[in-house]
């Protein structure tokens, strides 16, 4: 299951026994429209809690069914931002990475599959220059936990916003030719599949397994500076 993938379709449900004055919470549960495209049944549960000047998005998922479940679930938050006069920043352990981070690339056949191919990202002192043409073969996937921090800054560097999280891998995106307002930054506990993987959910690279009854729960932060 993915926030951006099957569940965008589907009507989640505000939890009222969880509101709170800096805190909402929204569930969606399996049913006939989610057994057509997901076949297990679960529990997803998305909190948004608000602590000063950061929003923590929370997500539990849980393992309904009498079977074993396979899943991946990932965020696809958008900030707006001039595309061709920003920069984005990576921190790992609260320190600036310096070294060029390893990007795998999307296959350009339209399968939306991952390819073999990986590039690398240059920084200067940390920063990444965001273009439209840093996008032209579609999101940067950046795996084996390269980052886990990632501020957003302007023209001229000031910090904007900083995505932290423990995922164990990250994207970051625009439309592809759009020259879009914003850029995404996205934590994931999974991701698109191989060109040639076969098909077996139980051997999907960074797949998540619960039995029956457990759950799952993370979270990231969004920090407005």
């Amino acid at each position: 299951m993915s926030q951006h993938g099957f569940a965008r379709d589907m009507d989640f449900v505000p939890e009222q026994s969880r509101a709170a004055e800096n805190e909402m919470w929204f569930v969606l549960t399996d049913a006939e429209a989610t057994h057509e495209k997901y076949p297990f049944a679960f529990r997803l549960a998305v909190g948004y809690e608000l602590q000063s000047d950061t929003v923590i998005v929370h997500w539990k998922v849980k393992n309904t069914d009498a079977r074993k479940m396979y899943f991946s679930i990932g965020g696809h938050p958008a900030f707006g931002c001039d595309l061709n006069r920003s920069y984005l920043l990576f921190e790992k352990n609260g320190q600036t990475v310096t070294e060029a981070l390893t990007c795998n690339v999307i296959e350009g056949d339209g399968s939306g599959c991952l390819s073999d191919r990986q590039k690398k990202l240059d920084l200067s002192a940390g920063c990444l220059a965001m273009s439209d043409a840093l996008f032209a073969e579609d999101a940067l996937i950046i795996e084996e936990q390269q980052a886990d921090a990632v501020t957003l800054l302007d023209a001229e560097k000031k910090q904007l916003l900083t995505v932290s999280f423990e995922a164990p891998l990250f994207g970051i995106w625009s439309p592809v030719g759009k020259h879009a307002p914003f850029v995404c930054i996205e934590p994931w506990y999974g991701r698109c599949d191989r060109v040639d993987f076969g098909q077996a959910l139980e051997e999907r690279e960074y797949g998540n397994v619960l039995e029956s009854g457990e759950e799952f729960s993370v979270s990231y932060q969004i920090r407005v500076w």
